[in-house]
């Protein structure tokens, strides 16, 4: 019994000894409290400060790139060559041409007439509006005749006039979007996740395409004329009182081109999100 007790003192002693040779043995064996604390630390809930800014960022991102699109349309008539096979521009030129009660002989002019006035029409609006009561046509027996009537050129000033508006609310977005950007590069905040921004931008189209589809293209169309245009400036033509609706085969091409647009935006809205998010996360690796 002597012999055994004698084993374990010298035993237990050695451990002892063990112990107190390698202190850190038992600190090793515990969690790193301050690495969780650093860990949870980094994943700070957003400032209020943050909360803020990315409202306003993203709202100037979706007015920006609606500018963006607007404009490069505005390059290539608003696709106005796609749009005048896809919904028959010349068949409707033919059939109404004809029964206008104010100008002669439309329907004798060519496809390629055709694209000339809208494109006048276009850069007309895109420059203030300058040039609208100078546009014509000529017909086969050529004889020339102005496209528009005075409440067509009151009604497309009109538009340039909100085109003009449109460009000045696009300028500040722009300025209010480099501002935000730079706040956020040099706070170093931390971009959305995809999963919220694609949350949005699906949330976004549904919203619109809801309303769109639940009341009606054409409505919304003319509800927006009604909210816009001055009450005592005409804005409805029919066919046959108006060239500028035959050209157009209004609001059939207008659905065409607002198609158009919504594709294009959410292809440059999605490009400045990217862009975006890499300047952020570059500024965060410097």
């Amino acid at each position: 019994m002597t012999n055994k007790k004698s084993k374990r003192q010298r035993k237990a002693s050695k451990a002892k000894k063990s112990n107190i040779a390698n202190p850190n043995t038992e600190k090793a064996t515990q969690p790193n409290k301050t690495s969780g604390t650093a860990s949870a630390s980094h994943k700070q809930t957003p400032s209020w400060f943050a909360i803020a800014l990315w409202p306003v960022v993203f709202i100037s991102q979706l007015i920006v790139a609606a500018l963006i699109s607007w404009h490069l349309l505005a390059q290539f008539d608003f696709a106005y060559s796609a749009a005048y096979d896809s919904i028959d521009i010349e068949k409707h030129i033919k059939t109404f041409g004809p029964r206008n009660r104010y100008r002669p002989e439309f329907e004798t002019t060519t496809p390629e007439d055709h694209h000339r006035l809208f494109a006048e029409i276009g850069d007309a609006i895109q420059n203030h509006g300058e040039g609208l009561a100078d546009i014509s046509y000529q017909t086969s027996k050529g004889q020339t005749y102005t496209l528009l009537r005075s409440p067509e050129v009151i009604h497309l000033q009109d538009v340039a006039n909100l085109v003009d508006v449109f460009y000045s609310v696009g300028y500040v977005c722009i300025g209010l979007l480099l501002l935000g950007c730079a706040l956020a590069y040099v706070k170093q905040l931390s971009f959305p996740g995809a999963k919220h921004i694609s949350i949005g931008i699906v949330a976004f189209v549904a919203t619109v395409a809801g309303i769109l589809f639940g009341v009606g293209p054409r409505k919304v169309f003319y509800w927006l004329h009604v909210q816009i245009f001055p009450p005592e400036h005409e804005w409805f033509f029919y066919y046959q009182d108006s060239l500028m609706t035959t050209l157009m085969k209004a609001p059939d091409l207008f659905g065409f081109i607002g198609a158009v647009m919504g594709f294009v935006l959410m292809l440059v809205w999605i490009a400045e999100i990217i862009l975006l998010r890499l300047l952020l996360k570059k500024a965060q690796q410097a």
